[in-house]
C-alpha cells in the first residue's frame, strides 16, 4: 500500500511537505520556522506546480511517436490526443497532470489550487477522454507509451481515486476506460516479457512496474498486482551483482539498478529483501563515511537529453529513500543510504528551476513524487 502523507527523511524534504499541507500562505513562517527553512524553499512546490500549469496546454514544442497508416492520420496534437497534448509529449503531460492532481490534493488551500483544478477540468472530460481511448486502440499502437507513460497514466488514475473530492471523483471516472485500457495493454504484455529491460529511459520495466503495482493495490485490481509481482520475480529474484558502477550512462534519468531495488521492496518482506538486496547490490557500505553514489553532473540544461541527468539525481533519491523503507530497521546499510539520498535530493532539486522548457515541462514531475512521499509505504 502507498501512502499519500508520508513525511521523507530528510530535512529539505520535510519541509517542502510540510508546506504543502499547510498551503503556501499564512503559514509559511511558522513552516519556515519549525524545520529552519528558508521562504525560498517553501515556495518551491508553488513552483513546480506553476511548471505543470505552463505546459499541460502548450500544445507546442511537440514531440510526437504517431504512426500513421494514412493521409487521415495527420493531425495536430490537441486532435490525436485531446487531453495530454501538451508538456511536449504525452508522457510528460500525463505525470504533468498528475503532478497537478497531487499538488492539489494534498494542499487544497494552496495559492495555486484552484488553476490546478481548473486545468484539470478542462483536460480530463469525458469527451477528452473519450479521444483518447480511441487513440490508444488504433492500429500499430499497441505498444504506445508502453510502459512508461501508461504506468504514470495509471499513477494519475491512482492519485484521483484517493483524492475524496466531488471534482476529483467526476474526474476519475472520466478517465475509467482509458485506464482500463492501460492496465489492460499491461496485463497482455506481461506474459510476453521474456526478459527485462534495464535502460536508463523510458522503456526501463522495473521503474514502471513500481508504479503499476502501487496502482493496482490503490485500485484493488487483484489480478493485476498479482501478475506484476509474479513477473518481477520471475525477472529479478535471481539477479546478482548490480553493476551500478557502470551508472550513469549519459542520457539516464532512471537508474537500472536502483529502480530494480526500489521495485523489489515492494514484493519482497524486510528480511527476504535485505538478504536479496545485499547479492544484489554487495558495495553499500555499512556506514556513511564512504562516498559510495554520487549525484551526476548536469554540463547543459538546455539540451533536451544532457538535462535527463537532473531527472536522474531526484528519482536515485525517492529510489534510495524507497530501499531504506523496505529494509529492517537495525539494517547496517541504513546510514549509508540515507546519506546518497540526501546527496541526490539536494543536487536534482536545484535543477527543477524552469530555466529551459527542455527540463521544465517535466522535471516538476519529479520533484513533486519526491518530496511528497510518492510510492513509499505507509507507517
Amino acid at each position: 500500500m502507498v501512502t499519500d502523507r508520508v513525511v521523507p527523511a530528510s530535512p529539505l524534504s520535510r519541509a517542502l511537505l510540510l508546506s504543502v499541507m499547510v498551503g503556501l500562505g499564512g503559514a509559511r513562517a511558522t513552516a519556515a520556522q519549525e524545520v529552519g527553512m528558508s521562504d525560498e524553499g517553501i515556495d518551491a512546490l508553488g513552483r513546480f506546480a506553476a511548471l505543470a500549469l505552463e505546459c499541460v496546454h502548450k500544445e507546442y514544442p511537440n514531440k510526437i511517436a504517431h504512426v500513421l497508416q494514412g493521409d487521415e492520420d495527420v493531425a495536430p496534437p490537441r486532435e490525436l490526443t485531446p487531453a495530454f497534448f501538451g508538456c511536449y509529449d504525452w508522457h510528460s503531460s500525463v505525470h504533468g497532470h498528475w503532478l497537478l492532481a497531487r499538488l492539489a490534493r494534498v494542499s487544497p488551500d494552496a495559492e495555486f489550487a484552484p488553476a490546478a483544478r481548473a486545468a484539470l477540468e478542462r483536460s480530463l472530460s469525458a469527451a477528452n477522454i473519450e479521444g483518447e481511448a480511441e487513440y490508444l486502440a488504433g492500429d500499430g499502437r499497441v505498444s504506445f507509451e508502453r510502459p512508461y507513460g501508461l504506468a504514470w497514466l495509471l499513477q494519475l488514475a491512482a492519485e484521483l481515486r484517493e483524492w475524496d473530492d466531488a471534482a476529483a471523483r467526476g474526474w476519475s471516472r472520466n478517465l475509467e476506460p482509458l485506464e482500463a485500457a492501460a492496465a489492460e495493454r499491461i496485463r497482455d504484455w506481461l506474459p510476453k516479457l521474456a526478459y527485462p529491460i534495464r535502460a536508463g529511459e523510458h522503456s526501463q520495466s522495473a521503474f514502471a512496474f513500481g508504479l503499476i503495482l502501487d496502482w493496482a493495490r490503490i485500485a484493488g485490481d487483484e489480478e493485476t498486482k498479482a501478475l506484476l509481482s509474479e513477473t518481477a520475480q520471475r525477472l529479478y529474484a535471481r539477479d546478482r551483482d548490480c553493476p551500478l558502477a557502470y551508472e550513469p550512462s549519459g542520457q539516464d534519468f532512471l537508474s537500472p539498478c536502483l529502480a530494480e531495488a526500489d521495485l523489489m521492496r515492494r514484493v519482497l518482506g524486510p528480511a527476504e529483501y535485505a538478504d536479496w538486496l545485499e547479492s544484489f547490490l554487495p558495495g553499500i557500505p555499512p556506514d556513511d563515511r564512504s562516498v559510495w553514489l554520487v549525484p551526476a553532473i548536469v554540463t547543459d540544461r538546455s539540451d533536451p537529453k544532457l538535462a535527463h541527468l537532473d531527472g536522474l539525481n531526484l528519482s536515485r533519491a525517492w529510489m534510495l529513500e524507497g530501499i531504506i523503507s523496505g529494509l529492517p530497521e537495525e539494517d547496517p546499510r541504513l546510514p549509508s543510504l540515507r546519506s546518497a539520498a540526501d546527496q541526490h535530493r539536494r543536487r536534482g532539486l536545484e535543477g527543477v528551476t524552469g530555466e529551459f522548457y527542455e527540463g521544465g515541462h517535466w522535471l516538476g514531475s519529479f520533484a513533486t513524487y519526491l518530496v511528497t512521499g510518492r510510492g513509499l509505504p505507509s507507517s
